[in-house]
């Protein structure tokens, strides 16, 4: 067993009558065993007197106090960049991160609670910064012949939404502006602040060609006192950045983490808990859900073959990667930055579906499920993604050929659904622009609808399938054979003709194309600059005549609306970047209240006053919308009312916003 040990720092009454467990997991592993092969650089990390590397995590388990009251299931959460924020799935108050981040775990409504999962979170992110309320993991360093940590080259991307001086060599904050997050990730410090090989460039856009800044206007330094003062951590341009422009520094590095050990803490505690349970409590069925960053890393889990342990034993029986599109991540690789999204690293490479595919600029044929199904332990797999996935991170891809002239339908052990009309993480109810957290602003107001419903029966969907043999309801996502996925151009030609909608340019998107890492890719270890070849086909759901998804889980919000929802919004020109996409955020644009208003604004959808007669109207379309759901299955019965009330608050927050 991996797990040496657990040391318990915290063991208390958690709400609805559970227990809340806080402590470090530390783990022992082989470097040597063939189920950790895949690692990238475990070789070379150093080793105790039984010859296995040691690395610790932050680990909280969640379960009930009573045994008798547990449903013998866990549901572990993959906590995105440390944040345990809530309970996974369960309705609460917190809408994203708590800044500054804190101890306290929101509970919610229960609904796992009240169903006696059991929920666990390890941390896996080894660049996590260490403070109260984040969980990490304090990775080994990849040492060279000299006893000391390898050095290379890496590169650090950015966007400012705001001009600043300088920024931390590190991808997050994603949108930086110093100061304006509550918490950093550690950097990859700069071995040699004098490096004339390190290189600053300059483009317009993501895809825009590039620039090279002059060495003698760029340092490793932070500003103080309006000077710069010499920081191997930090990155200073005289001038200044840009805001909307994009940067990346690339330069030597003088640590080495080995970063995939973030999966092996992932895959040895979820095992330890359902095999060497310590606290008493059996664990007959095992799942693991992941959002955004953490589903692209439960993409590279089963990429990597990861779902037996040392002992060859399954590990997780199902998966729900929720949001990850058709990318993976920097999560096994020397010099991998966990939070980093860019589509020209090790997460925008080939394959994409789960089954083989041949890419032909290569000739490499893979699938995702390749090495998993070669050894065994294939789980069940629940992939869901909103529309946001199908405009930021070619989501297509997942179900596409790569030449884009045919569906290719998941396999027997996969479901692929999208929430149409949803932007990559719900959003509060008030019509807002500004995202304050990031310093970032959308040409339109920010994206409402809440498919936070569809979320739950996932879970409950994917577990009877794996407990019960129950078959879950059909795939949902947008197919070339029936005309329901359509190209983003061809999408944006259509909405042109509502007023007011800020339409994206479409070739400044970010796109996965061809990829070329160099010769030692499959060892983990890039070239950089990357060489990128031609864009790869990409499609997102076609829309109906009030510019809204006609494929995917239409949820309340989007089959009964009082607003054109889309997955994308255009960052707003006073960030700069005009015409960018916005990255996880899209558009809510509301409807005119009557007729006249219509008219006025030549606004070719039918306004509210001609599709409801009042509220009370709205919200009984609405709930039964929802329990059309509920009986496809794409809801829980008692989320029925749940999804009309989410429905009935954006109608406040729409309606009252018209009318003012």
């Amino acid at each position: 067993m991996a797990v040496a040990h657990l040391e318990v720092t915290h063991r208390g009454p958690f709400p609805f009558d559970y227990e809340r467990i806080d402590g470090k997991l530390h783990f022992a592993v082989d470097p040597t065993h063939p189920a950790n092969a895949r690692i990238v650089d475990l070789d070379k990390a150093p080793r105790d007197h039984a010859g296995r590397v040691r690395f610790w995590a932050d680990f909280v388990l969640l379960q009930p106090a009573d045994a008798g009251k547990s449903n013998r299931r866990l549901l572990y959460y993959v906590v995105n960049r440390g944040l345990r924020v809530s309970v996974p799935l369960n309705h609460g108050k917190s809408r994203g991160p708590k800044l500054p981040p804190t101890d306290d775990i929101d509970v919610g409504d229960g609904f796992l609670m009240r169903r006696g999962w059991s929920v666990a979170m390890c941390g896996w992110q080894w660049d996590v910064e260490r403070q109260p309320g984040l969980m990490g993991l304090e990775a080994p360093q990849a040492l060279g012949p000299d006893g000391q940590p390898i050095r290379g080259r890496v590169a650090v991307a950015f966007q400012p939404n705001q001009p600043h001086t300088f920024h931390r060599l590190a991808h997050w904050p994603l949108h930086p502006a110093p100061g304006a997050q509550a918490y950093y990730h550690q950097p990859y410090p700069a071995a040699d602040l004098d490096e004339a090989d390190a290189q600053l460039t300059v483009a317009d856009s993501r895809n825009g060609p590039t620039t090279l800044i002059p060495r003698g206007r760029w340092r490793f330094a932070r500003e103080e006192n309006g000077k710069p003062v010499a920081d191997d951590s930090h990155v200073w341009l005289e001038g200044g950045f840009e805001a909307g422009r994009w940067y990346e520094v690339t330069y030597t590095t003088r640590i080495c983490p080995v970063v995939g050990t973030g999966l092996l803490a992932t895959r040895d505690s979820v095992g330890w808990l359902r095999n060497a349970n310590p606290f008493d409590r059996r664990l007959d069925f095992t799942y693991g859900h992941g959002r955004s960053q953490c589903g692209r890393f439960l993409r590279q889990f089963v990429y990597e073959g990861l779902n037996l342990d040392e002992d060859g034993r399954q590990v997780f029986d199902g998966l729900i990667p929720d949001v990850a599109g058709a990318r993976r991540g920097e999560f096994n690789q020397r010099y991998g930055q966990p939070s980093e999204t860019s589509p020209r690293g090790f997460g925008g490479l080939f394959p994409f579906t789960s089954d083989d595919q041949t890419d032909s600029a290569t000739g490499k044929t893979d699938g995702l499920l390749r090495r998993q199904r070669q050894l065994g332990g294939v789980p069940r797999i629940f992939s869901t993604n909103t529309s946001s996935e199908y405009w930021r991170s070619d989501c297509s891809l997942i179900h596409t050929d790569l030449a884009g002239t045919r569906d290719v339908e998941p396999p027997a052990e996969e479901r692929i659904y999208m929430i149409a009309g949803h932007q990559h993480g719900s959003e509060a109810a008030p019509l807002v622009k500004n995202a304050t957290d990031i310093g970032a602003r959308g040409a339109n107001n920010f994206n409402i609808v809440d498919g936070s419903t569809a979320l739950r029966a996932f879970l409950i969907n994917l577990d009877r399938w794996v407990s019960e043999g129950v078959e879950p309801p059909p795939s949902a996502f947008p197919r070339l054979a029936d005309g329901t996925a359509a190209t983003r151009e061809s999408i944006l030609a259509t909405l042109s003709a509502i007023p007011g909608l800020v339409l994206l340019d479409e070739a400044a998107m970010p796109r996965l194309r061809q990829l070329d890492l160099g010769p030692d890719t499959d060892k983990g270890i890039a070239r950089l600059p990357a060489v990128t070849g031609e864009a790869y086909p990409s499609f997102a759901s076609a829309v109906d005549a009030d510019g809204n998804e006609v494929a995917g889980i239409r949820v309340p919000d989007v089959s009964v609306p009082v607003a054109t929802h889309t997955g994308w919004v255009a960052r707003d020109p006073s960030t700069g970047g005009a015409g960018q996409l916005l990255d996880m955020k899209g558009i809510s644009l509301a409807f005119a209240t009557t007729a006249s208003e219509r008219q006025a604004h030549h606004d070719p959808r039918p306004a509210i006053a001609e599709r409801y007669r009042d509220r009370d109207d709205y919200v009984a379309r609405a709930r039964a919308a929802a329990q059309a759901l509920a009986e496809a299955g794409y809801i829980v019965a008692e989320d029925v009312d749940v999804a009309a009330e989410l429905a009935a608050e954006r109608y406040d927050a729409i309606v009252p916003a018209l009318v003012t």
